[in-house]
């Protein structure tokens, strides 16, 4: 069993992998171009001197956890299925270094 097809017609399922290769891609090129966008605008609000650094710091943070979230979900392939275990150890990553830093903060700022 060389073909592993899912239907008996193998023109059907090359079309299938093909439009959805082809969704797959262009969702990627978005998300890069997003990112790219993103990057711009980190400098530009780095380099404007008529924001406060109080601005600065959060907007730079939010702008990097929604670049990794495309990184993740459009480069990483973690939107597909089969992916859920590895999503799950990922997120639990993230928890315990959110709560790891959240801790350190406290300790030091109290």
């Amino acid at each position: 069993m060389a073909n592993n097809h899912n239907s008996a017609n193998p023109k059907v399922d090359l079309a299938y992998r093909r439009k959805k290769n082809a969704e797959d891609m262009k969702h990627q090129v978005i998300s890069f171009a997003l990112m790219i966008f993103l990057t711009i605008v980190a400098f530009i609000a780095i380099g404007y001197d008529g924001i406060g650094e109080w601005f600065k710091v959060p907007f730079i943070i939010t702008l990097a956890v929604v670049q990794v979230i495309f990184q993740l979900y459009y480069f990483m392939h973690m939107s597909h299925k089969g992916h859920e275990t590895a999503a799950l150890f990922l997120y639990s990553g993230i928890g315990v270094a959110a709560l790891t830093i959240l801790t350190f903060v406290t300790i030091i700022w109290w």
